[in-house]
């Protein structure tokens, strides 16, 4: 399951996922994710399709640093800090980080890129020193009709009322 050549990192595991597993190891005082196919996942090139995509939207700064990257698995830079569910429980007044998560989706949406994830990003965006960064783009795809200004959108107004 894990590269041979990553094992003497010892990489512990972190999260497992639907589509997904996560481990996390140290590598040059750093530590580095490794995301790696759920065996148990019946979903078809997603480890593929989100390094595709990582690719793409690490040139305008959105999600995090792609590392290295195989057939079966792709390692990234970890991101340590708070989901934006837990940060939106501690801060009242978030409208820099609600700005930002904006200018990101503004800008999957001129990129027709549909990140399936903005209605509901309570665990796909971590907040890192008051930046928001997004992550999980395994379910990403090209449309001619993106929505995630609107998703966000939806989100905040349920925000508004809860």
């Amino acid at each position: 399951m894990i590269p041979k050549e990553f094992l003497k990192y010892s990489p512990e595991l972190f999260s497992k996922g639907k589509r997904g597993i996560i481990f996390i190891f140290k590598k040059n005082k750093k530590t580095i994710a490794m995301k790696l196919k759920n065996p148990e996942s019946k979903a078809e090139n997603r480890i593929e399709n989100e390094i595709n995509f990582l690719k793409r939207l690490n040139k305008y700064k959105i999600g995090p640093k792609l590392k290295q990257y195989g057939t079966t698995y792709f390692c990234y830079e970890f991101i340590e800090g708070k989901t934006l569910k837990e940060f939106l429980k501690k801060n009242k007044y978030p409208i820099k980080i609600l700005e930002e998560i904006m200018r990101q989706c503004e800008i999957l949406d001129k990129l027709n890129i549909n990140k399936e994830e903005m209605h509901n990003p309570v665990k796909n965006i971590i907040i890192k020193k008051n930046k928001p960064i997004l992550i999980d783009f395994e379910r990403c795809h090209f449309t001619n009709r993106p929505k995630n200004v609107n998703q966000f959108k939806q989100f905040l107004r349920k925000l508004n009322t809860i």
